[in-house]
């Protein structure tokens, strides 16, 4: 892999939703290993049903496609733990293929990234 990045998910506004997925799927296509931190409004996107509530007008493809298609390249996604609670959600509530985790797994995949994004 080119290197690795991390992006830190905290919003489910549709802004601020987007970014994230557009952007690694540019870090996917030059061979960077790829980890979305979701929590807070963020673990909304990796709700059951909450990504096809989210929609952008123009954009290349919808939350639910984006989705599938960085997780079939291979993307790390994994939801903070930690937020359930704030949020009402438990592990249950998330889609396939996504990993739980707490503060301690973001601080350790920011020290291994090199470049780590906000949204």
């Amino acid at each position: 892999m080119a290197g690795k990045m991390l992006i830190f998910c905290g919003s489910d506004e549709p802004q601020k939703a987007f970014p994230p997925f557009m952007l690694g799927s540019g870090a996917l296509a030059t061979d960077m290993e790829l980890t979305l931190f979701f929590t807070m409004n963020g673990l909304n996107i990796i709700r059951k049903g909450g990504a096809e509530k989210i929609t952008l007008p123009g954009a290349p493809l919808t939350l639910p496609q984006f989705i599938k298609k960085l997780k079939d390249l291979g993307a790390k996604m994994i939801a903070c733990s930690a937020a359930f609670p704030i949020v009402g959600m438990k592990e249950l509530d998330l889609i396939e293929g996504v990993e739980c985790g707490g503060v301690a797994t973001f601080v350790i995949a920011s020290q291994e990234a090199d470049v780590v994004l906000t949204f």
